[in-house]
Parts: structure tokens; sequence; C-alpha cells
């Protein structure tokens, strides 16, 4: 296949748990193979192990999927839908004696791996069945491929190059459990082809997989789709990337306070680079990605690369694209996004202290909502009896003001020129009277964003608590 075909490819992830990070990264690549050759990409939910899958585990990929904005042309197709397709498949196979049926036990099957792990062998199934013609009574057969007894399995993965395996390898997998439902290698054969898969994009933990596959596909008479092994990501101890790392459900990154875009900038660099860029919008991503540029070697999650680079995209996105994240997590935390700046006023002003949503709102509570109390170390240190004087006259000069960040700033600026007084004399109380402590962005544009009510009441709230503070002195 020609890199000016439509690439038509699919992710397929297991509905038994969250949309991981490695699971996003394959959609991902998924995604940008199929849009940067004007081809398909379609969602497959493969759900046929009926123990372990969940409707929740379902709704958590489509969300994840979703939030990432990675859009299927077509699905999400669920396997519980096309046992139809997989019974046909394994009865033309048992018809021209590509399959059988199997009738060993357990226990049988048990020895046999047991002695091929004593003996140092690789565990295989020795096909005691393949010429059996006899029906055990009361016993319920598995199926079987009858693997190719002689020659190799050859295919060029487009990341990691030529692969061949010889078939004396491989034994006769299971294609269908006894109670009638398709194993994962069989089932995924069928779909891709009745799908009309050119391209299979997905985690090298496939690799070994893959030479059975395509012994599948030729003997149901079919050309097999090429194949993109990716690999693994570790996290930043060089272990394979896991919960004890921490978050690596999409949505956890979410909550976690990143955006979108962010997140798939930096996945789709965890593994593939274009010469020494760093931040790409999807438009780039998808003019520049080529499968083939996927590096063999597993890569490293690294949090506070990802950290820079939503703090690249809060700075840059235009606030409309941002606010919808915002307000989203004004909402977990309890505050009104009606009740403060706009998006972006805010965005304006913080975008530039913050990395992540969750610390930028943590930073903004007192704009959208009146603080319980003055932080006692930071109101002990300056709302002495000494700051009521310039708090009053600034606050006297702010009631007169045009509510804009150069007004308000020269109002300042002006009061403490007025009292001959540095500007730590004011702004530091002020500060504390408008946030409740210490720490906010410049006075003027800590001002603007509170807001002219809000403001002036927090002057007097602190010109109260320093009358009071003064009296018992």
């Amino acid at each position: 296949m020609s890199e000016s075909n439509p690439i038509r490819t699919r992710f397929a992830p297991s509905p038994t748990g969250f949309l991981h990070i490695g699971g996003a990264r394959t959609a991902l690549f998924c995604w940008l193979a199929a849009r940067a050759t004007g081809g398909e990409f379609i969602l497959r939910i493969e759900d046929t192990d009926r123990a372990r899958s969940t409707d929740e585990s379902v709704q958590a990929i489509l969300d994840g999927l979703a939030w990432l904005e990675l859009v299927p042309d077509e699905g999400p197709y669920y396997q519980t839908d096309r046992f139809e397709l997989y019974n046909a498949a394994v009865e033309r196979l048992l018809e021209q004696g590509r399959a059988y049926r199997c009738y060993c036990s357990k226990e049988r099957l048990e020895s046999l791996r047991e002695e091929a792990i004593a003996n140092g062998d690789k565990p295989r199934y020795d096909g005691h069945c393949r010429d059996r013609c006899d029906t055990p009574e009361g016993s319920t057969p598995v199926i079987r491929f009858r693997n190719p007894d002689s020659g190799t399995v050859h295919f060029v993965d487009r990341v990691r190059g030529p692969i061949e395996v010889a078939n004396a390898e491989l034994d006769d997998l299971v294609i269908q459990r006894g109670d009638g439902t398709p194993t994962y290698n069989f089932a995924v054969v069928i779909d891709d082809l009745e799908m009309r898969i050119n391209l299979v994009i997905r985690g090298d933990d496939h690799i070994n997989n893959t030479p059975r596959q395509i012994n599948l596909y030729h003997a149901l008479g079919a050309e097999p789709p090429q194949f993109a092994h990716v690999p693994m990501i570790l996290g930043d101890d060089g272990a394979r990337l896991s919960k004890r790392h921490g978050a690596v459900g999409v949505l956890a990154w979410r909550e976690l306070g990143y955006l979108p875009d962010a997140l798939v900038n930096y996945l789709a660099r965890l593994g593939w680079s274009h010469g020494d860029q760093e931040q790409f919008s999807r438009a780039e991503l998808i003019e520049m990605f080529r499968i083939e540029d996927v590096n063999r070697k597993a890569s490293r999650f690294d949090t506070e690369k990802l950290n820079w680079l939503n703090q690249h995209y809060l700075r840059s996105l235009p606030a409309e694209r941002v606010q919808p994240e915002l307000e989203w997590h004004l909402q977990r935390a309890g505050l009104d996004p009606a009740a403060g700046p706009a998006a972006a006023d805010l965005l304006a002003v913080q975008a530039e202290r913050c990395q992540t949503l969750v610390e930028l709102v943590e930073q903004s509570r007192p704009f959208y909502a009146d603080y319980d109390d003055f932080e006692p170390g930071a109101a002990k240190k300056h709302l002495r009896p000494v700051a009521g004087e310039p708090l009053a006259a600034v606050r006297e000069a702010l009631d007169g003001s045009d509510w804009t960040v150069e007004a308000l700033g020269q109002a300042v600026h002006r009061t403490a020129e007025q009292m001959n007084i540095g500007m730590g004399k004011i702004g530091q109380p002020l500060r504390v009277a408008l946030m409740g402590h210490g720490s906010s962005p410049s006075i003027d544009q800590t001002l603007w964003l509170v807001g002219r009510e809000r403001a002036l009441a927090r002057i007097d709230r602190a010109l109260a608590f320093i009358e009071a503070r003064a009296a018992q002195d």
C-alpha cells in the first residue's frame, strides 16, 4: 500500500477498564494515519470477554475519545453483535479442513504445558485432536485452527521492519471456545477483513499474534492488511506505565487540569517526531504524521514536559477553546463561572502563572467567591493599624476610578505617591484585603479580576479588621 492510498484503520479497545494512556496514543496514531491520507478511522469495541467487559468501561472509552476529539468515521461496532459472522467463518474453516474440533481436557492441556516447561521447551498444543474422528460423549469441544506445518510467515511491519516467523513455532490456536464465543485472534481477523481494514496499528505487545492472524487470513483466502506495531510507554522509572505511576487513564488527566490539545500533542510526541519541533497543532500533526516515523524504542512518560506543553496551550489557545474546560473545573471546585471574570480575562492574567487548570482555578478562587477569613500570617503581617490610613485612601481613589487595569494601576500608584510611601506599604495590605492572603497577580490585575463591587467590599472588611485589631492593642 503506497502512502498515497487512503488508510482505513481501526482502534479496537477491550471494555475492561478506562481508556489508558497507551490506548489513547494508539487511537491517536490511527486517527492521524487515516486523516493524513484522507482515509477512515473506525472504532470497534472488542467485548467478547463477557466476564470482564462492562457498560461503564465502554462509556469511559467513548468519553475519553470524545474529550480528546478523536471522532471515528464509523462505529462504535461491538463484537457481541457480530457472532453470526464469526460462526459462519468457523463453519467455513471446518468444512475446508482448515479447522477441527478439539476435545482435550483442561487436565491434559495443563500436563502438556508443565512437561514442556520442565523440558525447557515453549508450551504449545501437540495436535492430538487434528485427525480425530470420534466424538467423546458428554464433552464440549473447542475449535482449533489447523496451522501450516511448514514454511514461514513473513511480513514487513511499518514500524519495526521485516519480521519472519517459522510456522513450526506456532501451534494450533483455539478460534472458538466451548461456549461458542470467538477468541481474540480469530474475531479480530474476521472483523478487520469484513471492515476492509488495510492497516492495523496497535501496541507491540500484539506482535506475536500477527503471524497467527496472517495464517488465518490466508486460510480464509484473503490478503492480510499491513501492520504497524508501536512501542509501549514507560514511566519515569523505566518500568511499564501502570497505575502505580499515578494517573494513567485519559480522563484522570482531565481531572488533573490538562487540556485535550496538550495531551494530544504530548501523546503524538511519545515515540514520534518531526525534526526538533515540539509543539504541534492538530492540523500540523495531520500534515506531518507518517506511521513509519514512529520510533521502535519504548518512550518514557515525562510529566514535567506535559506540564510545559499544557501551560503553552493555556497561554496560546483562543480563550473560547479553553473556556469549556475552565468552566468544567470551576464547577468541580464549587464555583460559579458567571460569578467572576470572563474566561478570556482570567486566562490573560493567570495562564502565565499556572501549568494546569486545577492550579489556575485554585489560585483564582477569590475572583469567584468570597473567602472565609484572612490567612492568619498574612493578616498579622500586613493588616496592622499602620496600614489603615493607606488602605482607606486607596479605597477612596479606587471608588472613583475607571475599572480597567491601567486606570486601577494609576490609582494605586498615585495614592502611594501622595502619601509618600513605598508601593509595598499599600500594595500588600490591599492584596491581603482582596485575596485573603498575600499572593496574587499584579495588584492592578488583581483589582480588575476581583471586580469593583467585590473589591470595595473586601477593602471595607479589611479596614474593619484593622480597626478591631487596633482597639485590642
